[in-house]
């Protein structure tokens, strides 16, 4: 047995569902931050699932139909720039937790979510699990889920904004990426708030 999913059995021992819950795009400079939670079916494991970032493109996109196909029940959640840049990504990635987990959960289900903090308001048990994307099979569909849709999304958005990148780096802060800020400024799917945006936006000002 794939041990991601050693790791969730023993949690399932007390629990009768198990929803797993990750996000994509925390540390990006432009576009949203994207929030899966999945309820796997485990008496028919999916061959392969791991923790995206360890996945290739291809694995990835394969598994997310996989998961999309075989899945319980799933639910995927974006929240936008403005939301990041008002409240912070910390508050946005808990709201985008708290509003997927919800879409899908019963009060005898039990919510592993990826990392430190889970979100106020659950009506279902919830643990936070560092690296969880690692050692849960239910996180790592979850990541897989946020990975895959958020990549296709920024793909999408490269045509819309195509001075920037979007659909090599997906927002994240690479040297193209950075060039781009330097030579264009930010465009509206920028968070605001981050830097080197930020600081982009006060260099132009002075």
């Amino acid at each position: 047995m794939n041990p991601l999913y050693e790791f969730d059995s023993v949690f399932l021992k007390n629990s009768e569902r198990i929803i797993g819950v990750d996000e994509a795009g925390r540390g990006s400079l432009a576009g949203p931050v994207v929030i899966a939670a999945v309820i796997l079916d485990f008496k028919n494991p999916i061959e392969g699932i791991n923790d995206s970032k360890k996945l290739n493109p291809t694995k990835r996109e394969k598994l997310f139909e996989q998961i999309i196909q075989s899945t319980i029940a799933y639910k995927i959640v974006e929240v936008d720039v403005n939301y990041i840049d008002k409240y912070n990504i910390l508050q946005a990635t808990l709201k985008g937790m708290f509003e997927s987990a919800s879409a899908i959960s019963q009060p005898f289900d039990l919510c592993l979510i990826d990392g430190n903090k889970v979100p106020d308001g659950l009506f279902c048990p919830s643990e936070s699990i560092i690296h969880g994307d690692a050692l849960s099979a239910s996180i790592a569909a979850a990541s897989i889920l946020a990975k895959v849709y958020r990549d296709r999304l920024m793909r999408n958005l490269d045509k819309y904004y195509p001075l920037y990148g979007f659909a090599k780096h997906k927002g994240y802060g690479t040297a193209q990426h950075l060039t781009a800020l330097k030579l264009y400024g930010p465009c509206s799917i920028h968070r605001k708030t981050f830097s080197p945006v930020s600081e982009m936006m006060e260099s132009q000002i002075k």
